[in-house]
C-alpha cells in the first residue's frame, strides 16, 4: 500500500527549543526529511549555509519569490524566512515525512495551501522559562530579547489553529512524544482515502 509522507510544520515562540526538537528527531529516526528554509538573516556562529538555512540577499529572496520557487514565506523580526518547494515534494512523494522548522505565519499560510499539513506548536511549560532561555542563550542583546518576547504574545493568539501543543519540559520525553504524535497520523482515515480505495478493490475480486 502507498505510504506518502506526511508535511509536519513545528513552530513555536523563540526559545522553546523547536530546533533542539527538530534535531533530536531526525537524529533518533530514519523517516524523517528536513526542510531548510531560506532567510535573509545573517548567520549565527556555527551556522552554515545549506546546513541550518540557505542564507539569501533580500534581492535573491525576492528572486525567489517572483519565480515561485517558495512554498510560504514570510517576515519575522526584520528577516525574511521561506520554504523552498521542490525539495519538499520529492521527500513526500518518497514516503519521508517532511518537518518545516517555521514561525507561525509560514505556519498557517502552509496549512491553507495544502490543509493535510500537521501543525504542532511547542512551548515551555511557562513564560518565566521561556525568558530565561532566551536569555541563557546568550546570542542576542536585551532589545531583541524583548523584541521577541513581544512577538510571542501575538504570537500566542494562533496557538488555537495548530493541531497538538507540545510542552517541552523534559527534552528526550518531549521528542519521543513528538515522535509518536506524526507517525500516529499516519493511521487517520482522512490520510489513508487511497488505501481504502485499494481494500475495496480487492475485495471485489472474491
Amino acid at each position: 500500500m502507498n505510504k506518502k509522507g506526511i508535511l509536519t510544520v513545528i513552530s513555536g515562540f523563540s526559545g522553546a527549543g523547536k530546533g533542539t526538537i527538530v534535531k533530536g528527531l531526525m537524529k533518533r529516526y530514519q523517516n524523517y526529511a528536513l526542510s531548510i528554509s531560506a532567510t535573509t538573516r545573517n548567520p549565527r556562529a556555527g551556522e552554515t549555509h545549506g546546513v541550518e538555512y540557505f542564507f539569501k540577499t533580500k534581492e535573491e529572496f525576492m528572486d525567489m519569490i517572483e519565480q515561485d520557487q517558495l512554498i510560504e514565506y514570510a517576515e519575522y523580526v526584520e528577516n525574511f524566512y521561506g520554504t523552498p518547494k521542490a525539495y519538499v515534494d520529492s521527500q513526500l512523494e518518497s514516503g519521508k515525512d517532511v518537518i518545516l522548522e517555521i514561525e507561525i505565519q509560514g505556519a498557517l499560510k502552509v496549512k491553507e495551501k495544502f490543509p493535510d499539513t500537521l501543525l504542532l506548536f511547542v512551548t515551555p511549560p511557562s513564560m518565566q522559562e521561556l525568558k530565561q532561555r532566551l536569555v541563557g542563550r546568550g546570542t542576542e542583546d536585551s532589545k531583541t530579547i524583548d523584541c521577541r518576547l513581544k512577538r510571542a504574545v501575538l504570537e500566542a493568539e494562533g496557538i488555537d489553529q495548530y493541531d497538538y501543543l507540545i510542552i517541552n519540559d523534559d527534552l528526550e520525553e518531549c521528542i519521543v512524544r513528538t515522535h509518536n504524535i506524526i507517525q500516529s497520523e499516519h493511521c487517520r482515515v482522512s490520510r489513508n482515502n487511497c488505501n481504502i480505495e485499494q481494500i475495496k478493490e480487492e475485495l471485489k475480486k472474491f
